[in-house]
């Protein structure tokens, strides 16, 4: 089973759900845990997990050789992403933009293209109490992050529960983390600013064919706007986490809820039956 836990924004809690879930049902059964948001990762601060292996994940750029290349266009022409232009005696490739899908390559009559690697970031897996744990370090000044997030997802282990700690917001990289999930745990606060984020996360959830539940976090603040939206889409509410500050304390610290708060594990485990029970 693979739980994608996502969230239309970010700051909704959404990585200490993840960690609680993997803690908890890490005594009754094998789980994994990657963390996808590449940009920022932080499930590791909670986890503490041992690296033993490290591993650069790159893009493939185009090169032009101007000896062979005819200006033909063929190259821009085929480039879905607009990131190779031919202007005037010149052809232009902007990194930043490009996919490193090798397209351009392949439509060259004259080979005049060839591919050079570039780093965007690596991918470092290990272990943290006793189950895999891997997570992506997108680069500094770098935009694209799915490619961390697919090489990440290579390593599920279909034997275990795969829980996948994705990126905040609807993009390119929560969607390449919510793809191919069994449900998509949805992470959101009793906020106006919660439920129209949380609307745009159920919109993609639905795109994708991943059932989704929600998690209430902070409960006690805002308004029951969330409740009355889950209720008239047919969406379960499968556990709310109060507005409790020594919960914010513990979390601030880097400590585990379920260890600080025994009573928790069991609604962690609860929260894991309602996820099953939502894909059977």
């Amino acid at each position: 089973m693979r739980i994608a836990i996502a969230s239309g924004k970010g700051g909704t809690g959404k990585t200490m759900v993840a960690v609680n879930l993997a803690v908890s049902l890490a005594t009754e059964e094998s789980v994994q845990v990657l963390d996808c948001d590449v940009e920022e990762p932080n499930a590791h601060l909670f986890l503490r997990p041992r690296f033993s292996h490290r591993e650069p994940v790159v893009k493939l750029l185009p090169e032009i050789d101007e000896t062979q290349c005819t200006l033909c266009g063929a190259c821009a022409e085929a480039c879905e992403f607009a990131a190779i232009a031919v202007l005037g005696e010149k052809v232009l490739v902007y990194p930043e933009i490009c996919h490193g899908c090798g397209r351009c390559r392949m439509v060259c009559p004259t080979g005049a293209i060839r591919e050079t690697p570039h780093e965007l970031g690596v991918v470092e897996t290990g272990t943290a109490r006793g189950f895999p744990f891997s997570h992506g370090l997108l680069n500094v000044g770098e935009a694209m992050a799915t490619p961390l997030i697919h090489r990440l997802k290579e390593d599920l282990d279909a034997d275990c529960t795969g829980i996948l700690d994705a990126p905040p917001g609807t993009g390119c990289p929560t969607i390449a983390a919510l793809a191919g999930a069994d449900v998509a745990l949805l992470v959101t606060e009793p906020t106006p600013f919660g439920l129209h984020d949380l609307r745009a996360a159920v919109g993609v959830a639905r795109s994708l064919g991943v059932p989704a539940i929600v998690v209430i976090n902070r409960a006690g603040i805002g308004d029951a706007g969330v409740e009355s939206y889950c209720h008239d889409e047919g969406i379960p509410i499968a556990l709310s986490i109060p507005f409790d500050r020594e919960i914010a304390s513990l979390y601030s610290e880097g400590t585990v809820l379920v260890d600080a708060r025994p009573e928790w594990k069991r609604r962690f485990l609860d929260l894991a039956s309602r996820l099953k029970e939502s894909v059977t």
